[in-house]
C-alpha cells in the first residue's frame, strides 16, 4: 500500500501530459494557468526540474503582449466545453483561451527557486523577464488608470466561477449566446456539484464578446458588462508583486524594483480600502456600481495572503467561530449566507489551494494556531475524502473532480510544512 506522499505524488505523476499537469483525467484536460503554478509547487517537494518545466510549459502559452491565459491547450480533447475553436484566439500555438486567472506564477517561481539555490537561479533567469511582462499586463490591460486595482471582465478569471460574489454583477450579462453551449462538465460529475445552466450562459455570452471584439484589451474593458475588481485576483497579484520583487533583487534592474515596489506600496492602499466595517471581512468592488459587493467568501481572507496585517486578528477569529461550531474550514461562502450551497463549487465547499493560501497568510501575519488549525483541517478532509477537487464543508465529503492535481501538490506542501 502506498503511503500519503506516495499516493499524493502518483496523482501528479498520472496527471502528467509531458512536461505540464492536467488538473484531472477528462474534466479539465488541459493546462491551467493557476492550477499548473500550485503544482509546479508541489513537483518541487520531489522534482525540481519537473517544477520548472511546469512553468516553462504555461509560458508557451503566452501571449506576446504579456497575458499569460487561464488556459493552454497544449494537445486536442473532446471532454472540455469550450475548447479553443470556441475562443477563437488568431494565430496562437499552442492555441489558448483569451483570459487570465489569478497570478500565483511569481510565486510559484520564487518557491521553486528558493528550494532549488544557485542550481536554478539559470532556469529563474530566463522566465523573470516573462514575469515582468506579465506583471506589467495587469497594469496595462487591466488597471490602465493606474488605480492599484485590477478589473475581472469574466467570473473564470477569479478561478471562482460561479461564487455569489457574482450573482448581481452576472445579472448584467445577457443570457443570449451566439456559440452553442455544450457543456462536457456534467458528464463527468455530478451537476449539482457544478455552476447552474443559466451561469453557464452568461459565461459564454462574454466569451463571445470579446471574441467578437478580437480579444483586443481597450475594447474588453470598455465593452464587459462584468466588471469588478476581484479581492481574491488583487490580493493574489499583491502577493505576486512581492514575489516578483524578490526575484528582481536577483535578477532585475533597479528601474525594475523601483517601478514593482511603487505598485506594492499603491496597491497595499487600495485593498485595505476593500475592508467592509459592518461585515467585517474584505469584499469585492463592483466597478461599474462603485459599490462593495456584500456577501463574505474565501477570497476576502485573502488580503493575509497579500500581506495586510490590520484585521487579522478579526478574520482569525472568525475562523476560529466557523471550526467551533464544526463547519469545516475554509467554506468558500459564508455558512450563514443565503446563498451559501455546501456542495456547488465555489458557493459553499472548501477548496485546499485557497486554505493554505490563507495558511499562509495567517501565519505571516502572526496567526500561528489559526493557521495551524486551517493547516490540520485541510490535511484531515483529504486523509478522510481522498485527493478530491473541493470537499463539503458540513458533511465533509469529497466533491467534484478526483484524483486532483492541486489537491495532491497542497498535501504534499501542507505534510512537508507539518514534519518541519
Amino acid at each position: 500500500m502506498m503511503s500519503r506522499i506516495e499516493a499524493a505524488r502518483a496523482i501528479l505523476a498520472a496527471n502528467d501530459r509531458g512536461g505540464y499537469t492536467v488538473p484531472t483525467d477528462r474534466l479539465y484536460p488541459f493546462q491551467w494557468n493557476w492550477d499548473s503554478a500550485f503544482v509546479a509547487m508541489g513537483w518541487a517537494t520531489f522534482d525540481l526540474d519537473r517544477a520548472w518545466r511546469e512553468v516553462e510549459r504555461l509560458l508557451e502559452g503566452q501571449w506576446d503582449d504579456g497575458l499569460i491565459p487561464q488556459i493552454v491547450f497544449h494537445a486536442p480533447s473532446e471532454d472540455y466545453f469550450p475548447g479553443p475553436e470556441v475562443w477563437g484566439v488568431p494565430r496562437r500555438t499552442p492555441p489558448t483561451s483569451g483570459i487570465p486567472q489569478p497570478p500565483v506564477l511569481a510565486t510559484a517561481a520564487r518557491f521553486v527557486l528558493e528550494r532549488h539555490g544557485e542550481a536554478g537561479a539559470e532556469r529563474a533567469r530566463a522566465i523573470y523577464p516573462r514575469l515582468v511582462l506579465n506583471h506589467l499586463w495587469w497594469q496595462r490591460a487591466r488597471d490602465p488608470d493606474g488605480t492599484g486595482l485590477v478589473a475581472t471582465l469574466h467570473p473564470w478569471e477569479t478561478g471562482m466561477d460561479n461564487s455569489p460574489a457574482w450573482d448581481d454583477a452576472l445579472e448584467r450579462v445577457p443570457t443570449e449566446t451566439r456559440t452553442e453551449i455544450r457543456r462536457r462538465d456534467t458528464g463527468h460529475v455530478d451537476a449539482a456539484f457544478r455552476p447552474r445552466g443559466i451561469e453557464y450562459q452568461r459565461f459564454i455570452h462574454l466569451v463571445d464578446l470579446f471574441r467578437e471584439a478580437g480579444w483586443d484589451a481597450t475594447r474588453m474593458l470598455q465593452l464587459s458588462p462584468f466588471k469588478v475588481a476581484d479581492v481574491g485576483t488583487n490580493a493574489i497579484l499583491l502577493r505576486a508583486e512581492r514575489d516578483l520583487l524578490a526575484l528582481a533583487e536577483r535578477f532585475g534592474t533597479s528601474q525594475e524594483r523601483e517601478a514593482i515596489a511603487k505598485r506594492i506600496s499603491r496597491k497595499e492602499t487600495v485593498i485595505a480600502g476593500l475592508w467592509d466595517e459592518p461585515l467585517g471581512h474584505y469584499l469585492t468592488r463592483d466597478l461599474i456600481g462603485g459599490s462593495l459587493i456584500p456577501v463574505r467568501t474565501s477570497a476576502g481572507f485573502l488580503p493575509l495572503f497579500a500581506g495586510l496585517q490590520d484585521h487579522a486578528a478579526e478574520l482569525a477569529e472568525r475562523l476560529d467561530a466557523w471550526q467551533r461550531r464544526g463547519v469545516s474550514l475554509v467554506p468558500s461562502t459564508d455558512p450563514d449566507a443565503e446563498s451559501f450551497e455546501p456542495q456547488r463549487y465555489w458557493r459553499g465547499p472548501v477548496w485546499a489551494v485557497v486554505n493554505w493560501m490563507i495558511a499562509c497568510g495567517l501565519r505571516e501575519t502572526g496567526h500561528a494556531v489559526t493557521a495551524d488549525t486551517v493547516a490540520s483541517e485541510t490535511r484531515r478532509l483529504i486523509g478522510d475524502a481522498g485527493f478530491s477537487e473541493y470537499f463539503n464543508p458540513i458533511d465533509r465529503a469529497g466533491i467534484g473532480g478526483e484524483t486532483f492535481s492541486w489537491t495532491a501538490a497542497i498535501d504534499l506542501l501542507l505534510g512537508e510544512e507539518k514534519r518541519r
